[in-house]
């Protein structure tokens, strides 16, 4: 599914287009920040700290476009080939879960494309509105809390990490991406399935340490690679525990790896935020009793206006 809202933009833009990796950002606002609610009881605090950053992006980005990714809210084809996949997940919080009934209006005020994909995540879709646009010249930044988005980094797509609370995003490029794990970012999929990943639930090769892991990856390419050369592992037991796993090696890779040919429908990948959205935003701000967010929209309103004057 995508929906969009056409208007042109109020003033030239940059050439990059952001892709928001919605979901996953909108949870980290809800435990980063304090409990926040409007004067009739409605939980807020997710709703805030999206907009928080978003308008943040606005303002400091000043992209040629944005386009929203969503999860489906369903099973994927991981779940469907590891039961264990994300099975460690607690359920929503009520309050959480009453805010993500919200969040459609807040992302249909801004007014940029929303793409969701029933049997794939967020992730591939953004891995696959990257893919897309990067081939056709377009620089895309990716902007996540989630380290899988890093292996779809390349020459033209960098990830905006948004970390923990407190810490300022870190941009990851093609060197700071290979400068962090000593590896090319489509060799991370291996990686993963040789260290395991809590947060997805993914099991790790036993014995296997970070340091054993990298030099593995490097050596050897991918999962297959390594195990078609086990003869040439050392030591002994590295060899053996990599043998022992390798059914499960291969499985994990698979699941780690983004997909990149999720089918999308056609129509705009993104979508500049122009005048109208962002007036649209302004009113939702006050019905959510957003007032300093209100005040940061009047600035964008202000500096919009001067460019389209200039």
């Amino acid at each position: 599914m995508v929906t969009t809202d056409q208007a042109a933009a109020v003033e030239p833009a940059g050439t990059r287009v952001l892709l928001i990796d919605t979901h996953s950002l909108f949870v980290r606002a809800f435990f980063a920040l304090p409990e926040m609610t409007t004067s009739a009881g409605v939980p807020t605090s997710a709703l805030y700290g999206l907009s928080v950053l978003l308008l943040k992006l606005l303002r400091e980005e000043r992209p040629a476009g944005v386009a929203f990714a969503l999860d489906a809210g369903q099973p994927t084809f991981r779940h469907a080939r590891s039961a264990a996949y994300k099975a460690q997940r607690a359920p929503l919080a009520p309050p959480l879960r009453a805010q993500f009934d919200l969040l459609p209006r807040l992302l249909q005020a801004f007014g940029a494309p929303r793409f969701v994909a029933p049997g794939f995540e967020a992730d591939d879709i953004l891995a696959t509105l990257a893919r897309e646009l990067s081939a056709g010249g377009t620089p895309v930044r990716v902007v996540s809390g989630d380290h899988d988005l890093f292996q779809v980094v390349d020459q033209q797509v960098d990830v905006l990490f948004v970390g923990a609370r407190g810490q300022p995003p870190k941009h990851y490029d093609l060197a700071a991406v290979t400068a962090r794990y000593q590896l090319r970012p489509q060799q991370l999929p291996t990686l993963a399935a040789l260290l395991g990943d809590v947060t997805d639930n993914l099991p790790k090769v036993a014995g296997i340490g970070e340091r054993t892991a990298q030099s593995l990856v490097a050596r050897f390419g991918d999962a297959r690679g390594l195990l078609a050369h086990l003869d040439q592992i050392t030591p002994v037991r590295v060899r053996a525990a990599l043998s022992q796993a390798a059914p499960q090696l291969l499985a994990t890779e698979e699941l780690a790896r983004l997909r990149r040919d999720v089918p999308l429908p056609p129509g705009p990948r993104h979508a500049p935020i122009d005048r109208e959205h962002l007036l649209r935003t302004r009113a939702l701000f006050e019905e959510l009793e957003f007032k300093s967010l209100v005040a940061r929209v009047d600035r964008l309103l202000a500096r919009d206006a001067a460019g389209s004057e200039g």
